[in-house]
Formats: C-alpha cells, sequence, structure tokens
C-alpha cells in the first residue's frame, strides 16, 4: 500500500504581527506543508488580518496580550481539537499555564499532533522549578495518555537544548537556562519515555542551531541553540522520512524547523 507523505513545519515566530512585516507566511509555504505550528504569536485572532487558503486555523491565545501563544493551521480538518493539557498548572506566582496558550492538540486519523511552548525558566532561573517540578512531568503525562490511542507527533520551541552537541558555547552555559541539568533531564525523560527527536534521529552528528540571541550579532557568528523540535513516537520511527533545520528563513529570532513522514 502507498502511504501518504505529511509535512509539518513549526516554527517559533516571536509575534505573529511582527513577522508578517518580514515574509510569512510566503517564505514558509514555499516548502507547501500540511501542517504549519506557531509558537509565541503573541496576539489574539481578532488583531491579525492573515487568511492562508486551504488551510484550517487554530489559536491558543495567551490571556494577557502580546504574550506566548499557539497557532496551527492544517490543510486537513482534525477529528478533534483540545486546547492546553487537562491540569491546571500554578507556578510559585500563581500563574496558570492554561491562560498561557502554550498547547494545541489535533486528532487526525493516524495521530495525533501536538503544538507546544515550554515555558522559559527565565534568566534568573525563577521558573525553573516549575518548569522542572510542574510542567516537564505533566506534559509528558499528557503525552503518554494520548499516545495510548494512537502516534504521537508533537513539536514547538521546547526552551531547551538536550546535549552539548546542540549549542554553539556548552561550556559556558551549564548554568543558563535553557542548558541546566534540570531542563535537560526533562527532555532525556521524553527520550526515554519513547520518543524520538526526528533531526537528531536523522542527523546525529550535525550541528545546526534554530535560535540565536538578538545580542552581539550572534546570527551572524552562528553562535545559537537548538531549542526547537518536532519528536514523534517511536513507532513511527521508520516513517521519518526528512528532518531540516531552516536556517535561511529569516524573520524572527528562531528559524523554523520541519520533517516529512510517511503514514
Amino acid at each position: 500500500m502507498k502511504k501518504n507523505t505529511i509535512s509539518i513545519i513549526s516554527w517559533n515566530v516571536n509575534g505573529i504581527r511582527a513577522v508578517l512585516k518580514k515574509g510569512f507566511p510566503q517564505n514558509i509555504l514555499i516548502e507547501k506543508p500540511d501542517i504549519i505550528c506557531l509558537q509565541e504569536s503573541k496576539a489574539h485572532k481578532e488583531q491579525v488580518d492573515i487568511e492562508l487558503s486551504n488551510y484550517y486555523a487554530y489559536w491558543n491565545s495567551a490571556e494577557k496580550k502580546g504574550y506566548s501563544g499557539t497557532i496551527v493551521y492544517c490543510k486537513q480538518s482534525p477529528l478533534s481539537v483540545q486546547y492546553d493539557i487537562e491540569q491546571e498548572l500554578i507556578d510559585h506566582q500563581g500563574r496558570k499555564s492554561h491562560n498561557e496558550g502554550r498547547v494545541i492538540t489535533l486528532e487526525f486519523e493516524e495521530f495525533f499532533l501536538v503544538n507546544v511552548y515550554t515555558p522559559n525558566s527565565k534568566n534568573d532561573l525563577s521558573r525553573l522549578a516549575f518548569r522542572q517540578h510542574i510542567w516537564d512531568t505533566h506534559f509528558l503525562t499528557y503525552l503518554k495518555k494520548i499516545e495510548k490511542k494512537k502516534p504521537v507527533i508533537f513539536c514547538g520551541d521546547l526552551n531547551v537544548a538536550h546535549e552539548e552537541i546542540d549549542l554553539a558555547r556548552p561550556e559556558a552555559n551549564h548554568k543558563s537556562a535553557g542548558f541546566t541539568d534540570e531542563e535537560r533531564k526533562g527532555f532525556s525523560n521524553i527520550m526515554k519515555a519513547g520518543f524520538i527527536d526526528t533531526f537528531r534521529f536523522l542527523h546525529p552528528e550535525e550541528k545546526k542551531y534554530s535560535w540565536w540571541s538578538y545580542r552581539a550579532q550572534a546570527r551572524e557568528r552562528n553562535v545559537g541553540w537548538r531549542i526547537d523540535y518536532i519528536c514523534t513516537s517511536k513507532s513511527l520511527k521508520d516513517s521519518i522520512k526528512q528532518a531540516k533545520i531552516h536556517d535561511d528563513i529569516f524573520g524572527s529570532d528562531h528559524c523554523p524547523v520541519s520533517v516529512k513522514i510517511a503514514l
């Protein structure tokens, strides 16, 4: 039986209204994706004048204006859509993750698609405990719960560089947000639970990054971090045909990442 190949592209746009002025969506539509997952949209739907023909649109905006948020565009209508994860996650400052628009789950016939914008631990690591003990634990529990029904593909800005190969200067960042032992362990736990980092699976030795600081010409010097991922259930391992980091696409401090999967 001939398999259909599905193309997924994921991008932290760091503000959809800003990226619309910098070539979006034309710069990623050239890839002809079946599904587009955006993070850090920083807007509510009524604030944005955008229409992607032939795509269904699903928005999960943060309650706070100009903050966080996720969007999914897909060519095929999903069987179901869920916003956020089931648990109400509250950090030590009393913020509810349900109000931050961080997760959208679309159910299709053959898989679940989860678009996620993982909370940043902050430069002073003030949100690390929430990230370690609450978010990472509950997000993995959620993934494993829906995986009981069908395979999962999840993607987005996970705000962690997993291994030393995933950032340009690991030796200087072991205590920096995004590369602490706690955050890296959280990602390792996801991998140990049966998920696959598609880019590292196909490119085990390649050094390529998806985020660069706006400071000190980091992108021009390619002093970057790989913190944007597309991961799949292990049952889809043999279906992963391509995984790319599109560092030639500009418009945000992140660049898009993509996969092609034969289902």
